[in-house]
């Protein structure tokens, strides 16, 4: 189990970016579960939709991201970083509002040279709200920061 502080030694995201409130299980190297405390203070919520706010999909994608990242051991160190390749199959099956407590769960399905890839399915009380797989591959720092 990984409370907030343990997270954030792990992931660089912070509020009101960082989706991941608590880990209740995490397997390095294979799977995780972890929760996501849903607030109608969060920043999206003011324009997504006002009067009837719903988690935006990417954010929920973000979250199983997040996740994601908890498992994959090496982090990738100080000249690499794992960045979000592709996004495949999400399903959106229903509403996350205000108020629901996500149970996360990822999966990693494959590894193999820079790639590693997962399962993702969110649930709220036990009720199907997301699934879908997500593709990460691991870069130059400098790929990224340098011109």
């Amino acid at each position: 189990m990984m409370n907030i502080d343990a997270i954030n030694e792990r992931i660089k995201q912070r509020p009101p970016f960082q989706m991941i409130d608590r880990v209740t299980e995490l397997v390095p190297d294979e799977s995780a579960v972890g929760i996501k405390c849903v607030s109608v203070n969060e920043p999206h919520f003011m324009g997504h939709f006002p009067g009837s706010p719903i988690m935006p999909g990417v954010l929920i994608i973000e979250s199983c991201a997040q996740l994601c990242s908890l498992v994959i051991e090496d982090g990738g160190g100080e000249d690499k970083l794992y960045v979000l390749l592709k996004v495949d199959g999400f399903k959106f099956v229903k509403a996350v509002i205000p108020g629901d407590r996500l149970e996360i769960s990822v999966k990693k399905t494959r590894a193999g040279g820079t790639l590693y890839c997962f399962d993702a399915e969110v649930k709220a009380e036990g009720v199907l709200r997301a699934k879908g797989s997500l593709t990460f591959t691991k870069i130059d720092r400098d790929a990224v920061y340098k011109a």
